[in-house]
């Protein structure tokens, strides 16, 4: 038996046993009911022993046979403008690679000079943390960027599979996700934290505050250290900037899903001053893409062309952080492992380690997203047994989930992994030695980057 499969078998049969040892005293009866479907479907994701939306669609089905939680909760991550914008962002991938104009972006970017393989991954990732302060959202990003990249790759003599497309597709993934942490709107765990901390405590998030403390190390230095590791680890050659091809005029279907893309851009860009949420910008973009006569693409491509994995997937995803609030699962796990710091009144470096690595630990379990609402209402113990401001205590959650160690911790990632057909020892080989040095050599920097700046107190 393969090593993901002898886990998994592992993994079922804790779970089974899980499934019928009592609730702890005043829990709910469900509780470990919930924890043993829980336990199964992290083991699931993170051995990719079955497909991502295929663990999912189990998971909602274990949730409503075994009673787990209601339907409104279980399903709760249909409701949720977050997975429209998964579906509208798919639409909208296959209508850039459909008409073409995924290569001619390629070409007006990069096909008048020659750029090195280290290049192309630099300004990849550029594009990726620069795309960070205008798309609110980073499965949007995501699914704009890849079909691009992709088409700029094979220009660049990089066919797909190669170790060259897989670099620059990484490139964007893992740029996006985990350096678009330190943009506030970027992403949605920042969203769900800033939403928590002035909600439980009266505490809004200023943008320019979060940006400073996080952007100089946990986004422009990862960056840079993520296109060095790539370079390291995919090395390809590119081929001359003279074997590019001229390309024909824009057809009409390429004029008109540039004006949707662009509209969609302003829209995503505008959101805090038109309030319209990215899922049904990115909803209203597709449906218009796909209209006769008005649209880009034939109807036809959906749902012929469009892989709805990803939809699937992401849709359990958000159910599982709802069943795992609803079931009381995450408050006793949080609650056990806050006790298990032991925090120290004014030891600031080791609190900060500890903190930081309970976030990080926290989302194995609970996926990216569903982090901070986990955490946060324990905010106030952990500023209460540092002496640290609120602010800092819920600030160390950023730390924690913009490190990510498992792909399925980070739907956009997952989705962005299908879409680019990147394997997971693939993406593993980059993000396991950079879970690594952010450990030991970014978390570090970042407390006395917070220290210079008099956040501890």
């Amino acid at each position: 038996m393969k090593p993901p499969h002898l886990l998994a078998a592992i993994l079922a049969t804790t779970a089974t046993g899980l499934f019928f040892v009592p609730p702890p005293a005043g829990a709910p009866a469900h509780m470990m009911h919930a924890a043993a479907v829980l336990l199964l479907t992290i083991g699931l994701w993170a051995t990719a022993v079955l497909p991502e939306h295929l663990t999912g669609l189990l998971f909602l089905c274990l949730c409503m046979l075994l009673a787990i939680a209601p339907p409104s909760v279980v399903f709760s991550g249909f409701a949720s403008g977050t997975l429209w914008l998964v579906l509208g962002g798919l639409v909208l991938a296959e209508a850039v690679h459909t008409t073409g104009l995924g290569v001619r972006i390629a070409q007006g970017l990069f096909g008048r000079f020659t750029l090195s393989y280290r290049g192309l991954i630099a300004a990849a990732a550029f594009i990726a943390l620069l795309l960070g302060f205008l798309m609110p959202a980073t499965v949007s990003r995501v699914l704009l960027l890849l079909p691009i990249f992709a088409a700029m790759a094979q220009r660049a003599g990089l066919p797909k599979g190669s170790p060259g497309a897989t670099g620059i597709a990484l490139a964007a993934i893992i740029v996006s996700f985990q350096c678009g942490v330190t943009v506030l709107p970027a992403n949605a765990p920042n969203l769900v934290l800033a939403g928590a901390a002035e909600t439980l405590y009266n505490k809004p998030i200023i943008y320019a505050d979060y940006l400073l403390l996080h952007f100089p190390i946990l986004g422009c230095l990862k960056a840079m250290i993520i296109v060095a590791l790539i370079c390291w680890l995919f090395p390809a050659v590119t081929r001359a900037a003279d074997s590019y091809e001229k390309l024909p005029p824009l057809s009409p279907e390429e004029r008109r899903l540039s004006v949707i893309l662009a509209a969609a851009l302003v829209l995503w860009a505008t959101d805090f001053l038109h309030g319209m949420r990215p899922g049904w910008i990115a909803l209203s973009a597709a449906v218009i893409t796909l209209m006769p006569r008005v649209g880009a693409v034939p109807h036809s491509i959906f749902p012929g062309q469009i892989k709805l994995g990803s939809f699937f997937y992401v849709g359990a995803v958000l159910g599982f952080g709802a069943v795992i609030q609803d079931s009381g699962v995450g408050k006793v796990l949080g609650g056990a492992m806050l006790g298990a710091l032991h925090l120290e009144y004014g030891n600031d470096f080791m609190n900060f380690v500890k903190l930081t690595m309970l976030a990080t630990v926290t989302t194995l379990f609970t996926t990216n997203p569903s982090q901070p609402a986990l955490l946060a209402p324990l905010a106030a113990q952990m500023a209460e047994a540092t002496g640290w401001r609120i602010e800092a205590a819920l600030m160390t959650m950023a730390v924690g989930f913009s490190l990510m160690i498992l792909p399925y911790q980070a739907p956009p990632v997952m989705v962005g992994m299908q879409v680019a057909g990147v394997t997971l020892p693939q993406i593993l080989r980059l993000t396991l030695p950079l879970a690594v040095i952010c450990i030991f050599v970014l978390m570090p920097l970042d407390y006395v980057w917070w220290r210079m700046l008099g956040y501890f107190r």
